[in-house]
């Protein structure tokens, strides 16, 4: 099996620390203390797909697009070209550039590991060609069709599928989603491998909430030693209006005995933040069912650990899930919150549901 490999390095930079992306933020995501999270991601699926296919031929770009991650997992790549600009990362054309590349060498596959962005100029440099495409989740949106649930699914992905079909990419304006603004748009239909540890693409759950978040706000209030770390999206939304202030509706906004202490707050100032007792307050994406891995990346692994968690969800939305889902980017963690959890779905009503 041919694959060309590519990583966009910088993809997913500006999530923890409150950039909610890196689309012409690069520079301020690294001023910002950002770490490269792309990277790591690309190690993990490469890892998996070594242990599964030993012998796949690996086609890459040259650094820091991929071929360095290539050969620390074991593979000898044939590397087809360079980035404009190795120094400065990658941008939308040296992606181009190498796909086009990977299509004139035959390849089986394309697994490239970045957001929404980099999906969507894979796809347009695919276009009219029956070569596949997957990805790897690096970035902070994902609302694609097209990647797998986690880089280890990926690699499983690439090894077993035997058929292919046409899937939405799906992207947004950064600028308008930093302003609260979520507009989904279709970029592209791509080919995609058929197979179950493929993510769905973002839908809207249903149904009032008011008597869930009514119920979360009565146990805010009544624990005011307690630090609630109140994550995005409307249900949660719905929180923080009852408790008297407006949070930031795509960012992680911290509060304690009626004090908002972080809006909008980087994964620095939640740990800054947080006492000896502290919740995370997290609803699932719709559609996806991810608590933690798409749209939160503030909600790191070390904040993670130092708080417990409620998950909150309308009926209709879980409804439409069938398990809930985490990618955290530490692997152990993520093993630790699989299981079975209860999900407040009223003011006093919860319901079961398996995180995966």
């Amino acid at each position: 099996m041919r694959i060309g490999f590519l990583l966009n390095p910088v993809a997913g930079m500006g999530g923890r620390v409150g950039l909610k992306g890196t689309d012409g933020k690069v520079a301020e995501a690294r001023a910002r203390g950002a770490e490269p999270r792309a990277p790591d991601r690309a190690r993990r699926a490469l890892d998996a797909l070594a242990e599964r296919a030993p012998d796949a031929e690996l086609l890459a770009w040259g650094d820091p697009m991929g071929a360095t991650e290539a050969r620390e997992a074991g593979f000898a790549p044939e590397v087809l070209g360079e980035p404009a600009d190795s120094d400065a990362g990658s941008d939308a054309e040296d992606t181009r550039r190498a796909v086009d590349a990977f299509r004139e060498a035959g390849v089986d596959l394309v697994l490239f590991v970045g957001g929404d962005g980099t999906a969507a100029d894979v796809a347009e440099a695919l276009e009219g060609s029956d070569v596949p495409m997957l990805g790897v989740p690096a970035g902070v949106k994902v609302y694609s069709s097209v990647f797998a649930v986690s880089p280890e699914d990926a690699a499983y992905v690439a090894t077993t599928f035997e058929r292919a079909e046409r899937r939405e990419v799906m992207d947004i304006d950064e600028d308008d989603y930093r302003e609260g603004e979520v507009h989904p748009e279709l970029r592209a239909v791509a080919h995609v491998p058929v197979a179950e540890r493929l993510q769905s693409g973002k839908q809207t759950g249903g149904g009032t909430v008011e008597s869930l978040a009514t119920g979360v706000a009565d146990d805010v209030r009544a624990r005011p030693e307690t630090t609630w770390v109140l994550g995005p999206g409307s249900t949660v939304g719905e929180v923080k209006e009852q408790l008297g202030f407006e949070g930031s509706p795509i960012g992680v906004d911290v509060y304690r005995d009626g004090d908002v202490l972080a809006l909008d707050a980087a994964e620095a100032e939640i740990l800054d933040s947080l006492g000896e007792d502290n919740v995370i307050v997290v609803t699932p994406i719709g559609g996806q069912g991810f608590v933690f891995g798409r749209g939160n990346p503030q909600l790191s692994p070390a904040v993670i650990r130092e708080c417990d968690l409620e998950i909150v969800a309308s009926r209709d939305k879980l409804d439409d899930l069938r398990v809930l889902r985490v990618d955290t980017d530490d692997p152990e963690l993520d093993e630790a919150l699989r299981g079975w959890v209860k999900v407040r779905v009223g003011r006093f009503e919860r319901r079961m549901m398996k995180v995966v």
